[in-house]
């Protein structure tokens, strides 16, 4: 096995624990971890790659995204509102004007995306 390979599936390791952490933790966003150490046990292994696609943990919070690019609109409302959260502390108290301005930037962009770019499925 390569060391790159190693390098792949020792990265999918670390983003299924914070996956499994995001689970546990309503402040960490699990989907997003999920999706980036599918992405990594792809490039690092077959076999892990199929062992984490069969899963409990990626089967409930990441293949529905990953298959048709879709979530259930609980799961995006949960989404958005943590991420809220996450960006209106530093909005407050950052005093920086552009700062500020790229926060409020993001925060558009992010409902644009969520709203019109990823498809809202029955629960």
């Amino acid at each position: 096995m390569k060391f790159t390979n190693i390098v792949f599936i020792a990265f999918g390791f670390i983003f299924t624990g914070l996956g499994i952490i995001g689970v546990l933790v309503p402040v960490l966003p699990t989907t997003p971890f999920l999706i980036v150490a599918s992405i990594f046990f792809a490039k690092g292994s077959n076999g892990f790659d199929s062992w984490f696609r069969n899963t409990k943990l990626y089967k409930n919070y990441a293949e529905d995204f990953i298959r048709d690019r879709s979530m259930t609109l609980r799961r995006k409302a949960k989404l958005m509102a943590l991420s809220d959260l996450m960006l209106i502390f530093p909005l407050i108290r950052v005093d920086n004007r552009f700062v500020k301005l790229f926060i409020i930037l993001l925060i558009i962009v992010k409902y644009y995306y969520f709203m019109f770019k990823i498809k809202t499925k029955r629960e």
